[in-house]
């Protein structure tokens, strides 16, 4: 099923598919198994229900390449008042935060006023963890060397992303551990040109090994994203072998992808994250979920089958 990765990652950009899919009752149903809502309140819900799971939430307001100021100081906004409902409900939540949504398309210092808005506030609110998430390998560069600038200033409430099917991830795994600065390692889910990024997924897989080991070895509390149990397994076996205990990092996995894998993780005492996405931009995350797994696209062709 991988050869309909690159199709429906195309589809993700074309305007025609997304005002098609947005309109159509099959298509904002199956939305609705990856994304919480397009509200706050469904966001909160869903954070309440992860909760009770013993599941920890990191929430993220869909919305990223805005092009105007005004969409970027919105998006922001978003987030401040994402972080405010977090303290006041208590919640066992953290957020995560595409620089683009910020206006990093726009003006690199209007994207920093922002993100630095961001992380104030949560530093305000008790410290409340800010992932800066990473994007195709057109904003790697960038999201990066915002990044060390933000840690830089004093900001140590905020990691980012890393993503194994990059060619440059292990140097930048070694960065961060440098730093001491919380990685979120995941495969990646961008069409990425082979001058950038691995095209087989055993390469991608390996060097998502290989990283991971360094990562449990010298890292900062690691962040391992994925639904794969080969690797999974790999990693519960690496830290047995080394006596790394469950404290020193979690399991992250998307909001309605192997609930029943993340519960069982949980209930064998590993820290487990459920990514938790909402907003009315849910389209283009919803086709790379479906690229990413394309059962996720018979999944939901069959339930449109069924009605």
């Amino acid at each position: 099923m991988s050869i309909l990765k690159e199709p429906i990652l195309k589809l993700s950009k074309s305007a025609r598919m997304k005002n098609f899919v947005s309109h159509n009752r099959i298509g904002r149903s199956a939305a609705r198994r990856f994304v919480a809502g397009e509200t706050l309140e469904d966001a909160l819900k869903a954070a309440r229900d992860m909760n009770k799971l013993g599941i920890h939430v990191s929430l993220d307001y869909l919305g990223e390449n805005v092009f105007s100021e005004a969409e970027s100081v919105a998006s922001t906004e978003q987030y401040l008042n994402l972080l405010g409902m977090i303290a006041r409900e208590k919640l066992d939540a953290n957020i995560s935060v595409k620089l683009t949504a910020l206006g990093l398309d726009v003006d690199r210092r209007l994207c920093l006023n922002n993100i630095t808005a961001v992380l104030t506030r949560a530093r305000d609110l008790g410290g409340i963890f800010v992932r800066i998430d990473m994007e195709s390998s057109e904003y790697t560069e960038r999201t990066i060397d915002i990044f060390k600038e933000l840690w830089q200033s004093g900001f140590r409430n905020t990691g980012t992303v890393l993503q194994s099917y990059m060619y440059r991830t292990e140097d930048d795994v070694h960065t961060m551990i440098e730093l001491k600065a919380r990685v979120r390692l995941c495969k990646g889910a961008y069409l990425e040109p082979p001058t950038v990024a691995y095209a087989e997924k055993s390469d991608t897989d390996s060097n998502y090994v290989k990283c991971m080991q360094q990562l449990l070895d010298n890292g900062n509390y690691p962040g391992f994203a994925t639904h794969d149990e080969k690797i999974i397994n790999q990693i519960l076996d690496y830290v047995k072998a080394q006596n790394i205990p469950a404290e020193k990092f979690e399991f992250q996995m998307l909001y309605g992808i192997r609930r029943d894998l993340q519960k069982k993780l949980a209930g064998l005492g590993y820290n487990v994250r459920a990514y938790v996405p909402y907003g009315s931009q849910w389209y283009p995350y919803l086709m790379r979920r479906m690229a990413e797994r394309p059962a996720n696209l018979f999944f939901m062709l069959n339930n449109a089958w069924r009605g």
